[in-house]
């Protein structure tokens, strides 16, 4: 009698010869709808051509969802690596993860890639997707893989590094049954037609059952990166690409990249005259130019009122502080890689001595709660008082690898709007749930709508010890509050910071691209740390929760995503010149002054174009200036006291009188209107 298995998917079931195949049972069991890459087993991603144990639970992973996204990729990764190996022999691999929207691949190589090499990899790899290999996983001995990899250094330094605990990357790193006397690792190799391997990869997959199952694809661009990231270590060549699950959807990505090249906040910055990212800065630090600092004002006039309105107090803090505070607060522990070095102010001298250093170091802030703690430690604090809710626009600065700095959306140097509320345990979810509706009326105010995605981010691996009753408290409140306020939500698992759980709040552009803006963080942690507490209506002492949150996130990337969101033309009452008066001629300045005047009047940015140049061509200014209204004035307007609007969007309007003008937009302003279509 043959040995039989029973699967489920749902409420439905079936029986199969023991060795079955995922794609097997998901087809005994009618679970295939659309096209699928991989299964589910059992909670774990598992490939189609792999067995599956009996009684296993069963479900699809669909080709056009995140999860079967992100396995396309990951195929695409290693038959570009193939394609790399069989062009440049003597090449070494690295890691090839997928990414958000793609994936890469990094290489030690003799030289960098150019984009002619690049064609040339990218026609090999349509060659081996016509080949048809099958990605075969295998489980291989500690020792066979080290001999199997020994002429690749990166590769047998993974091997050592997963089997001592330590995971390079969650999806590079193969499965392996460390602490075992043999331990296995999980190999992927890419088969022939003909049973003879053409490449193999250490990966915990899943994949693709083969090379043809990956519909579309598109090398993008190359760059240096150093090993893991880190500045020590050799650098690496890194391969960037994009695979989807129809050329459809491949084309359509292909359009948003070339539509967000010219939106790039840097290039905008640039010819908008916004920001300045000078040399002699460095990495990741920039300057507000005038007309970017008018927006910025416009940001920040904006978290200053409405956390006032919403029972916020405001501090300023330093920008330094001992070392000390960070090692109280842990920072050197868990954050000190990111980090500026310590300044040593003590030299021995009398005059060091009289300045009353006595020997410490300091450390620029790379956060802000330690001093909003010792805000709150000022004076003893009454349960009566709870919550306390601490406000700050304050600077911070991080020692980001120059290979992530990208402008103002990852810095070294920002400023957020930080909070850190202290409330007793039965206030945190109604505070939390506070946060984030804040956040969502944040979002609606500039312009991009209901948050897009909002994720919980669990216990992290590396996260402080014990507190596990904490932990589950505080991520329960977080789910709590989330539910209290009607969005839908995610559970990210082991994604939270060291000290406590976190919700992360997305926003969706115009373009259709989403960014992180948004953290809201319990912590449980750092009360601890320093000992803080409040009296109760007991009389005695009691540990606040404290929640972190900041909306912008930071006011550089927020700011950021606004430009690229908008392409530069913001809505009025960012706007760094609302309306530009273009008189037709000389003899019309007196009148244009007037129209700026009355505008001015009612606290509009307002400028006129007294340039000797035709009105072509102070319109095409005011047009590639981005300027919401260009007020063209002359003998009729200046006669009959009216303006020729000509919005930047909208339909142009002629012989608008000019008090009714004024007050419209003033009205605009008043209401901060984000719609296309104002007056």
């Amino acid at each position: 009698m043959r040995a039989t298995i029973t699967v489920h998917s749902g409420d439905a079931s079936a029986d199969l010869e023991a060795g079955a195949t995922a794609i097997q049972a998901l087809k005994a069991l009618d679970a295939i709808r659309g096209q699928i890459v991989a299964a589910r087993v059992d909670g774990q991603q598992w490939d189609l051509d792999r067995e599956v144990p009996d009684g296993a639970e069963l479900d699809t992973i669909a080709a056009d969802s995140d999860e079967g996204r992100a396995i396309l990729r990951h195929s695409a990764a290693h038959v570009m690596a193939q394609a790399v190996t069989d062009l440049f022999p003597g090449a070494k691999w690295a890691i090839g993860p997928p990414i958000e929207d793609g994936f890469y691949y990094d290489f030690d190589v003799e030289r960098p890639f150019t984009p002619e090499d690049l064609d040339k990899i990218e026609a090999r790899m349509a060659e081996l997707l016509k080949e048809k290999q099958r990605f075969v996983r295998e489980e291989v001995a500690r020792a066979d893989a080290l001999q199997e990899f020994a002429d690749q250094p990166y590769k047998t330094q993974i091997i050592e590094l997963v089997g001592d605990g330590t995971i390079v990357s969650s999806v590079d790193a193969p499965e392996s049954t460390e602490g075992d006397a043999d331990p296995t690792f999980t190999v992927y190799r890419n088969v022939r037609p003909d049973d003879t391997v053409a490449w193999s990869d250490l990966c915990r997959g899943p994949h693709v059952p083969s090379t043809d199952r990956i519909p579309a694809f598109k090398l993008l661009r190359s760059a240096g990166a150093y090993w893991r990231g880190q500045e020590d270590q050799p650098m690496l060549q890194r391969i960037y690409g994009t695979a989807w699950e129809s050329r459809k959807a491949l084309a359509k990505h292909l359009e948003m990249i070339e539509e967000a090249k010219k939106r790039d906040h840097r290039k905008l910055g640039r010819e908008l005259e916004l920001v300045h990212f000078p040399d002699e800065l460095g990495p990741g630090l920039s300057i507000f130019l005038p007309n970017g600092a008018i927006v910025r004002k416009q940001m920040e006039d904006w978290i200053r009122d409405e956390t006032l309105r919403r029972g916020y107090q405001p501090v300023y803090t330093p920008h330094i502080a001992k070392e000390d505070l960070w090692q109280i607060s842990g920072h050197l522990e868990n954050y000190g890689e990111l980090m500026y070095p310590g300044m040593e102010l003590e030299d021995g001298s009398s005059a060091s001595r009289a300045r009353g250093d006595g020997g410490a170091a300091y450390r620029l802030k790379p956060m802000n709660c330690p001093f909003h703690i010792l805000a709150f430690t000022s004076r003893t604090r009454s349960y009566r008082e709870l919550p306390v809710r601490i406000s700050e626009l304050g600077t911070v600065y991080r020692y980001e690898r120059s290979g992530v700095v990208n402008g103002m959306l990852r810095a070294r140097g920002f400023t957020q709007d930080d909070s850190h509320i202290f409330c007793r345990p039965d206030q945190v979810v109604d505070e939390v749930a506070a946060c984030v509706e804040f956040a969502r009326d944040l979002y609606r105010a500039f312009g991009l709508g209901d948050p897009s995605r909002v994720a919980i981010s669990t216990r992290p691996a590396k996260s402080i010890a014990g507190h596990d009753d904490k932990w589950e408290a505080a991520e329960q409140a977080l789910i709590e509050a989330v539910q209290q306020t009607g969005l839908a939500y995610e559970i990210d698992p082991g994604e939270g910071a060291f000290y406590g759980p976190k919700i992360d709040i997305h926003a969706r552009d115009a373009i259709g691209r989403e960014w992180q803006l948004t953290t809201v963080q319990v912590d449980f942690n750092l009360p601890e740390r320093f000992d803080i507490s409040y009296v109760g209506d007991d009389g005695a002492k009691h540990r606040p929760y404290m929640v972190h949150r900041a909306l912008f996130g930071s006011i550089e990337r927020f700011f950021s995503v606004m430009v690229e969101s908008f392409n530069g033309a913001f809505p009025t009452w960012l706007a760094p010149v609302q309306a530009q008066v273009l008189p037709v001629a000389a003899e019309f300045d007196g009148y244009a002054d007037e129209v700026a005047a009355a505008l001015r009047a009612e606290g509009l940015r307002v400028e006129v174009d007294h340039s000797d140049d035709t009105l072509g061509a102070k319109i095409r200014r005011a047009q590639t200036s981005k300027v919401p209204y260009a007020l063209v004035v002359g003998s009729a307007e200046r006669d009959d006291r009216t303006v020729a609007v000509r919005p930047y969007r909208g339909d142009q309007r002629k012989e608008v009188p000019l008090d009714a003008f004024v007050a419209e937009v003033a009205d605009e302003v008043r209401e901060r209107r984000t719609e296309e279509s104002a007056p």
